[in-house]
């Protein structure tokens, strides 16, 4: 389980960086868009791709739950 959290917060630390966001604001989004349970149901392919790849999956299921009542 440690593992599943190790990478959990280095996508959020990826996706912060990539986007010039704060921690606060990087959380709103995942907690938003439910980033966290994406990341948890694929984690299995996500864990084995590189740094931009992440980021870029992470904004391509953003945009795809954008207009998706929360």
């Amino acid at each position: 389980m440690d593992k599943m959290i190790d990478f959990t917060v280095f996508c959020l630390e990826s996706y912060k960086r990539a986007h010039n966001l704060t921690g606060k604001d990087a959380l709103k989004v995942f907690d938003d868009y439910k980033v966290f349970d994406y990341i948890k149901s694929f984690y299995d392919v996500l864990h084995s791709t590189g740094q931009e790849y992440i980021v870029k999956d992470i904004d391509m299921y953003i945009h795809s739950r954008k207009g998706i009542k929360h």
